[in-house]
């Protein structure tokens, strides 16, 4: 039989697949649904990823509903609320994902259609991950962002429905409201019903979150030997993915090492169906330093907000964790700013437009 391990990599291999091809062929891209909104009036995108958080939650709440999943032990409902770490860290996720073009899952999809930019973010996010997470930066992130933290009252968790004391069918009634609205807000208008890309993968990245939460917390659950209840995220699995492929006899395979493997496959299958694969590298020094400062920031604000634009976004959301709309609000801001900074080299404008002040 297969351990829990191979069994949560495999999951994650499938899982990853699904948003590669979602990403290559569906076009499904988390900053580029932020700079249609910003600057284009296009929400389709933006719909597409409310689509899929719809799907995520109510198909997430539903396996926690039954049973099937416990959702209290996944990284997302801890009895505290990590505000600083959330704010400042998803700031400087947004403006690192705006200044490389894409996040860490728009960089696998990337690495996947022969670009060999998304090598070296890959590299830079994956290892400044790693180091905030194990070393030199986490004993940074543990001196001055852990006390940012919001302690909860005891026995609770950073869940809305905690919060609010929801439980039972209040808890019922509010994840299928929250569900309804979001879905109603992405199809009401019928455009992103007559864009069949984004709609089919919305619900399929939406089924995929579910699915991850599915695989680790019950096809490779297994009490003697545990595995970390999680669905996908890209940012820590970047960095283990580096540090299983250097310490391959002392490391173990799990669901985000897969993820990261299967979104590089689906999205080269998906190019090669589409004769799109091409390699591509930066066009000089300036574009290759840009790329680099932004995976930085993005490998240390990811680690700092816990989670990324699906991580947090959709992942976390799917948990009801309240962290999650305040990461992807600053999230959006630090990528507003990065946008502006990229489209004009300057920040004051920037700064001034997203606060409202007169130019």
């Amino acid at each position: 039989m297969l351990n829990p391990s191979t069994i949560a990599f495999a999951c994650g291999l499938a899982a990853g697949a699904v948003l590669g091809i979602a990403g290559r062929a569906g076009r499904f891209c988390t900053l580029a649904m932020l700079e249609d909104a910003f600057f284009g009036s296009d929400y389709r995108r933006l719909k597409s990823f409310a689509l899929a958080a719809a799907v995520a939650l109510l198909v997430t709440q539903a396996l926690a509903a039954f049973g099937i999943v416990d959702l209290s032990r996944s990284i997302y409902l801890t009895a505290s609320i990590g505000l600083g770490g959330v704010i400042i860290g998803g700031l400087m996720f947004g403006l690192g994902m705006a200044l490389v073009g894409t996040c860490g899952f728009g960089t696998l999809v990337r690495a996947g259609g022969g670009d060999l930019r998304a090598i070296v973010v890959f590299l830079v996010l994956g290892l400044s991950a790693l180091a905030t997470m194990r070393g030199i930066t986490g004993m940074l992130r543990v001196a001055l962002i852990e006390p940012l933290s919001l302690q909860l009252a005891e026995g609770s968790n950073q869940t809305l429905t905690s919060l609010l004391g929801a439980g039972g069918a209040a808890r019922a009634i509010l994840v299928v409201t929250i569900a309804a609205a979001l879905a109603f807000w992405a199809l009401a208008d019928g455009r992103l019903i007559r864009s069949p890309r984004l709609l089919a993968s919305g619900l399929a990245v939406g089924a995929a979150i579910a699915f991850g939460w599915f695989a680790t917390g019950w096809l490779a659950d297994d009490e003697f030997d545990p595995v970390r209840v999680s669905s996908l995220t890209f940012v820590a699995p970047l960095g283990d993915t580096i540090l299983y492929i250097a310490t391959f006899s002392g490391a173990r395979l799990n669901f985000g090492i897969g993820s990261v493997a299967g979104v590089v496959t689906g999205s080269f299958a998906a190019a090669m169906l589409a004769r799109g694969f091409r390699w591509e590298a930066c066009d000089d020094a300036r574009e290759l330093k840009r790329h680099m400062i932004g995976a930085l920031l993005m490998g240390v604000g990811g680690i700092l907000s816990m989670g990324c634009t699906i991580g947090q976004g959709l992942s976390a959301f799917s948990t009801l964790a309240v962290s999650a709309p305040i990461a992807m609000l600053a999230i959006a801001c630090g990528a507003y700013l990065g946008l502006e900074f990229t489209m004009t080299g300057e920040w004051l404008p920037a700064f001034r437009r997203l606060f409202g002040a007169s130019t």
